[in-house]
């Protein structure tokens, strides 16, 4: 399959199961998720969302689990949106990479302001 469709339908992927988390879910367990990607194996048949969750811990493993019991219906949804010959099996895997960059970010942070003091002592 060319890589252009390919990330057209994982865009489109992405697209679809962001709505149906947003409007279609009412399980009350499931907090704040954002879907940041959706990788497709070349023959369409397997796709791993990729899902940061916003929360203390308890939030984030209600909102996980949550989410694991709905990938059925998700899965169904996404079948009757996106028009492909089948219906990928949908895995879901948390994507920390916005909790990494807010580590980063804090990292340089106290790395810039220890900077500051070093030059501010310096100068006296």
């Amino acid at each position: 399959m060319g890589q252009l469709r390919m990330e057209r339908v994982q865009e489109l992927m992405k697209q679809e199961i962001s709505k149906i988390i947003l409007e279609d879910l009412k399980d009350p367990r499931i907090g704040f998720v954002t879907v940041t990607r959706v990788h497709v194996t070349s023959d369409l048949r397997s796709a791993r969302v990729f899902v940061s969750l916003m929360g203390n811990e308890e939030q984030m493993a209600n909102s996980l689990r949550g989410l694991t019991r709905s990938l059925g219906f998700i899965r169904r949804e996404v079948g009757h949106r996106v028009r492909l010959r089948y219906t990928p099996e949908l895995s879901l895997e948390l994507d920390d990479s916005m909790a990494y960059s807010a580590h980063i970010q804090e990292l340089l942070l106290r790395v810039q302001k220890e900077d500051a003091e070093k030059k501010g002592g310096e100068d006296e």
